[in-house]
Parts: structure tokens; sequence; C-alpha cells
């Protein structure tokens, strides 16, 4: 298709607002409006109908919770029930009724909440094997929420088709009004922008509206997981999608987990961070040194080089400022000598033109009947975060140093060669090769020899290292780690702390997984710390509600569980003198924070108006995470567009709580930075 080059694109188009946010209006950090906003009356007679129906629902719920323990089958199914009743709950309770057509949506989910209820306890599941519409919900891990998904089921699929089926993945624009009962009306209203034959499409909610980020990300894969354990998807025909806001979502997608598609169909939304920010907020940004590095964990501009492993085809309308995200790939896919595919709807705006979606279409149903090449010859791939370590069989397990980029060339080699693979790789100090079942290219009766070539800190080196041998089952496994000296076989040692996959930082990484908030229950050391903790922990846990949609786990400091410290990272609030847990901890933190001083980095602070924020392993328990004093980092002001819901803070931080929080900083940051790769100071 030719492509239309307007002007136009940076041309104001009415909308355009509505999608990304209030434009300058929304630079004002003190006038922030809130989000989602305050939803609209709600009369005395229908609140009391809802509220009746709710907590029947809710105790039929908890009832059929308890009989379904012991199995297993049907207690997978009980959020399936549970999100309807979520959906009304929580627009009641918070005040997220934006429409009064909702108040009928709501009485029909109730009814729906509880025919699965009656089912479930009949012992049956009778929307297993429908097709059309469909919502189901899953319980997160990382807090224990109900959250929804959608489904668009083929009319050729059934139960017994004894086939694997194709599967695309929909990332929904911004919407802030976009409550559960609000998705769930749409998701079993609305077939969606596409709905292919013979394919299922997943309509992923993404804990309302982030981009995908943090845990916005992980609901995709627990949606995804829970698709695929219900029905025969072929792994190799799953296709990522999105627009607006989910073109941001796809693109995030690909470019970080580029391998796992069949193809990345990216429309509009935002690819990057400054220079988005700059063309559609007006906004002069000022970032730490260390935020401005934290972009590149969701620029796919930086990760342009891994779209070499996925088929990519972009889609913008002509006159759509949002184009801005693909040409801004594009250039930096030409930087490295790629080409990208991006077709244009001519004197469009924010929306798919019928010929040019007809073409997207076209292309996308071809690439998802090829599939995805399971086992590349060739792997490209850049990061810079060991939280996206993986390009197909090469997953890099440690970097030569965090935040810069580290980039990857291997190639399999012939089976009868000598060499069985070459890996080039700058700021990778470790990796492992992985071969499923059937997928290992290597001559099983030779041990499998790897040629490193690599650059660390500026030192370039090469080695040969000799792995082991492919299995009887055609699968492969090997190591080798950087010595200090050469490249040698085996995973680097186990002893001490490392930067690894989950457990690198920054703060807001450990919000990805299962967390529990800790509150302290004695003395502050000082009050006016003391103050600023109480603030700033109960709006982590509303903020919380807010925007990740579920509630905090909270525990008072003597009541976590050797089961959560196990499982989950501990968030502490306080300080030594407050939070028991935090005392006993103290010692083994890379902090000294006593009532007559704190020490961060060799730096003395006052204890009476400075406060540690970080994340570090767990003494307790080094493969979860510790976090001082901070929720997700990004604040209200960064709600207004979803390209500024970037990390605000690196690994470590000092807070000077004598200057107010407000929507953008909890007080005065007047130090942070990033622990090494061992976690230490730097």
């Amino acid at each position: 298709m030719k492509r239309v080059m307007a002007v136009g694109w940076l041309t104001m188009i009415v909308g355009v607002w509505a999608v990304l946010g209030d434009g300058p209006a929304d630079n004002v950090v003190e006038k922030v409006r809130p989000i989602p906003p305050p939803g609209v009356s709600v009369p005395d007679e229908v609140r009391a109908e809802l509220s009746a129906g709710v907590a029947e629902l809710g105790r039929e719920l908890e009832a059929l919770r308890r009989e379904l323990e012991g199995k297993p089958g049907l207690k997978a199914r009980w959020a399936d029930a549970a999100v309807f009743h979520k959906g009304v709950d929580w627009a009641l309770r918070y005040g997220e009724f934006f429409r009064t057509n909702e108040f009928k949506a709501a009485r029909e989910h109730l009814i729906l909440g509880r025919t699965r209820v009656e089912a479930l306890r009949a012992g049956q599941v009778p929307w297993d094997g429908e097709n059309g519409l469909l919502v189901r919900g899953y319980v997160s891990r990382i807090d224990g929420s109900v959250q929804p998904y959608g489904l668009v089921i083929p009319k050729s699929w059934r139960p017994d088709s004894g086939r694997r089926w194709r599967l695309d993945c929909w990332f929904h624009g911004r919407g802030e009004q976009l409550s559960e009962l609000a998705f769930i009306q749409d998701r079993l209203r609305n077939v969606g922008e596409f709905a292919p034959a013979d394919t299922f499409v997943l309509h992923l909610y993404g804990r309302y509206c982030n981009g995908s980020r943090f845990a916005g990300e992980t609901d995709f894969w627990e949606a995804l997981d829970a698709v695929q354990r219900l029905y025969p998807i072929d792994e190799d025909r799953v296709s990522v999608r999105g627009f607006s806001l989910g073109g941001a979502s796809c693109w995030h997608f690909a470019v970080h987990h580029a391998w796992r598609w069949a193809a990345a169909a990216p429309g509009a939304g935002f690819s990057e961070t400054a220079e988005f920010l700059n063309v559609f907020q007006n906004e002069k940004l000022q970032p730490f040194p260390w935020e401005q590095k934290l972009w590149a964990l969701h620029d796919a501009t930086a990760n342009a080089l891994n779209l070499r492993m996925v088929p990519t085809v972009a889609y913008s309308g002509g006159e759509d400022r949002q184009i801005q995200a693909a040409l801004a790939v594009e250039r930096s896919m030409e930087s490295l000598g790629l080409k990208l595919t991006h077709l244009i709807g001519p004197k469009t705006g924010h929306k798919y033109e019928p010929a040019t979606k007809a073409e997207l279409n076209r292309r996308i149903d071809a690439l998802a009947a090829k599939g995805r090449v399971r086992t590349p010859r060739e792997v490209f791939f850049t990061t810079p975060s060991l939280r996206y370590p993986r390009m197909a069989w090469f997953i890099a397990e440690g970097l030569g140093q965090h935040w810069e980029p580290a980039t990857v060339w291997a190639r399999i080699e012939g089976v009868q060669s000598g060499i069985g693979m070459q890996v080039g790789a700058t700021n990778v100090s470790a990796f492992r090769l992985e071969f499923g079942p059937g997928e290992a290219p290597f001559d099983p009766a030779r041990p499998v020899v790897v040629q490193v070539a690599s650059r660390i800190g500026g030192r370039f080196t090469g080695s040969a290292v000799v792995m082991g041998r492919v299995g009887s089952d055609g699968s492969f496994s090997g190591a080798a780690h950087w010595d200090g000296k050469s490249w040698v076989e085996g995973a680097a040692s186990g002893e001490g702390l490392a930067k690894r996959h989950g457990l690198q930082g920054p703060i807001d990484d450990a919000f990805m997984e299962r967390f529990v908030m800790v509150m302290p229950t004695g003395e502050p050391m000082h009050a006016a710390v003391g103050a600023w903790v109480k603030s700033e922990s109960a709006r982590a846990v509303e903020q919380w509600r807010r925007h990740y949609r579920g509630d905090a786990l909270v525990r008072e400091d003597g009541a976590v569980t050797d089961d959560e410290i196990a499982e989950s990272n501990l968030v502490l609030w306080g300080d030594p003198g407050s939070n028991r847990l935090l005392a006993k901890l103290a010692d083994r933190l890379p902090v000294k924070w006593t009532a007559t001083g704190l020490e961060v980095n060799g730096v003395k602070y006052p204890a009476d108006s400075h406060v540690p924020v970080l994340v570090f392993p767990n003494p307790l328990n080094p493969k979860r995470y510790v976090v001082l004093n901070s929720g997700f980092t990004f604040r209200e002001y960064d709600y207004l567009n979803n390209a500024r819901q970037t990390p605000k803070l690196p690994d470590w931080a000092v807070v000077d709580v004598r200057q107010a929080p407000n929507a953008r900083f909890p007080g005065k940051i007047v130090a942070g930075g990033f622990f090494g790769e061992r976690w230490e100071w730097k």
C-alpha cells in the first residue's frame, strides 16, 4: 500500500485530547483532576436495590468458595461469577457509575453472577462450551483480586473439535470511565474492532488504563494463561494487537516479548516517552537522570532491534497526531538497517480507515496462518534490564550494568560443524540457552561448542565454551558466564546477592508480583516522619485500588506470616522504631537508620526530616524484594497522560519530608540512584 505522508499529523484534531488527556491543562501540578473521575449520582432507591443484590451475591460467592474447596476444576471457575459482583460492588462503593444506563447493566450483571453461582453449585460450567461474546475472570496472584477479561469465541469452535486455534490479543484504548462494570458490559455486547474468522480474541481489561505497565503487564500473562488452560490455543499462532493506548501496549509486548508472537499490529498510541509528551502535552520535561535512564524500560524505540524477531505491521491515520508513535519507531529501526511496515489510512484521524484496515487484516491473517518461528536460526536482542531477559532460546542471566543497553546476536551453526553456536554480546555477563523437546538443532553425538565474543565494561573478549550434549528427547540446556577473565561453562555462582530476572529493581518492579504492605504499630522515632508515613502509606493503598483495581494486602508489623515472607514482596512502612519487622531487618539492610541519624550511600541525613525509600532483596528471603516506604512511584499528575506512567524513582532515594508531598513527588528528592549488579552501593 502506498505510504501517505501528510503534514496533517502535526495538526491538532478534534477529539484527540479525549484519548490522551487535556493537553497543557493537565500540566499543572496544583490542579490535577481525579482519575477515575467522580461518577453520577445514584438515586436512593436504586442504591438500596443494588446494594441488597450485591450483599446477597457476595454471601453466595463466599459460601460457594468454601463449597468448591477440593474441587480444583470448579474452583478455577469461581472468578467467572465473582467478576460480576466486583463490577457492581465497586461502582456502588467508590462512586463509579458514570452513566445512568449503567444501573440497568448492574441489575443484569447481578443476575448473571447468581446464574453462574447456581450452575457451579450444581457442578456445571455451561459457559465453558459457549460461542460468541463471553466474560470470564481470574484471581490475581498479585493481590488476590478478581480481574475480568473478555473473549470472542468463534462460531466454528466446538469443545471436541480436536484442533488448536489462533488467538489474537486485543489491548483497549484509554478510557478514564472504564470501570469493571463498563468493561464487562462492553464485552457482553461489542465484538470489538477485529474478530477474524476461526479465531479466538482475548480482550484485556489490564487493570484499568496503564498501557500494560507493571501490574497491567502481569494481568496480560495471567489472563493469557487462563485462556490457554481453558481452550486449545495454538501457541505458535498468538498475535498482539491494539489501538491508541492499546497501541502503546502492543508496542510494549512486541519489543519485550517478540519471540512469543506470530505477529504484532500496533495502531496509533505512543512508543516512547520524551518526544510524545513534548508533542502531545506540550510539556517541558525535566527528568532526574535516573528517570531518563528508566524510560528505556518501556520505550519501544530503545528496544527497536527486537522487532527484527517479530513480524510487525503498524497502522496510523494519516491525520492522527498519534502517527508519531510509528514514525519514532520507524526512525529507530532505520538506524539499525531495518524497515517498518507502516500502513497509513489516508485523510483519517484517530481511527481505522476501512480500506487500510482491510489490508492490515489481510497481512495479519497471512502471518497468523504461517505462525511464529519457534526455533529461529538467528537471534537479535537488546534489553536494558533483566526484567526482560529472553529472546527465543537465548536468556540473559547477568548484565555488566543495568540500564545500559545489553545487545546480543546469536546464530546456530551447521549440525556437523565443530562449533554449535556463535554468540556476540555487549554488556552481558551470563546467559543460558534453552531448547525444548525436539528443538535443539545440534549433533547429539557431540558436545555443543559455543564461540562467544563479547564486550563487558569496554573490554573485548573471545572464548570457546564447551557445554553439554543434546538430550535423547532433542532438548538442550546450557549456561555460560564471564568469570572476570574468560567465558566459562555453567551458571554464575549462586553465592551472595546478584541482580537477576524479577529481582533487579527499580522500586516499581516489586508491584508486578505478589506483595504485602506491612504497617507500623509502634511509636515513630520522629513525629514528622511518622506523620509522613501515615499519609503516604494510606495514599499507596488507595492509589493501588484506583489505578490497579485491587485491594492491597495489608498486615500489621507483627502479623506477617512465614508463607507471606516466602511468597510475597514485603513493603515496610515506618522506621526501625515504629515497624517491628523493619527493626528486625535494619542491620541487614544497606542503610543505617537510628533516631540520631540516617546514612545512605555514605551520606548522612537528619533522621527527624529524611526518609529512605528503596528496593532490596529481602534478608529473610533473598528471592523476594523488601521495599521501604513506597508504593509504585508515579503519582496523580502522571495518571493524566499514560506516557507519564514511568518509574519516577530508581532502586533507592532519600526524601526530605519537610517539603510536602504533591501530585508528582512524595517530598523533596535529595538523592537517588541504582545499586550495582550485586546490590552494592555505586
